[in-house]
């Protein structure tokens, strides 16, 4: 692999990857809407976290995944109150449906849970779920379960 001379970019790239890989094996799909369904979730959880445990948690991604994090970013209108699982799911939906092949919101959210929680510090997952609704913690647990159970 190609590297740039810089560490920290060189080892962002390799996270990313490894991340993309994880989604892409999960989905079925390639990297270009495995990227996109990242970012899409991320920005979805992102704008429901209080500031500062938004940006404690965003310390945790690799350098490019962070910036895909705070594309579009807006602190004065966070954090957006979600009630239920469905209320997520329909946040998720123009990001992922319109994918070629589309993909059901519920799965890309439950691929990037899985990737989160494998990749990053338990406790501060721990820590975001606690600021999320109970229904979408029941679910992001449920995916991690569910992934934890393949073989």
């Amino acid at each position: 692999m190609p590297t740039s001379g810089l560490e920290v970019f060189d080892s962002s790239l390799q996270k990313t990857h490894i991340w993309l890989d994880e989604i892409m094996g999960e989905l079925g799909v390639g990297r270009r809407p495995a990227w996109h369904v990242l970012g899409v979730v991320l920005r979805a959880v992102r704008d429901r976290l209080p500031l500062p445990l938004g940006a404690k948690f965003s310390a945790q991604l690799p350098l490019l995944v962070r910036g895909a994090y705070y594309d579009q970013f807006r602190p004065a209108d966070v954090p957006v109150p979600v009630r239920s699982w469905g209320d997520f799911l329909a946040l998720l939906a123009p990001g992922t449906i319109d994918l070629d092949p589309p993909i059901p919101p519920a799965r890309a959210a439950e691929a990037v849970f899985g990737i989160l929680s494998r990749h990053l510090d338990p406790d501060e997952i721990a820590k975001v779920q606690q600021a999320l609704p109970h229904e979408l913690r029941e679910h992001w647990a449920a995916a991690v379960a569910a992934a934890e159970a393949l073989p």
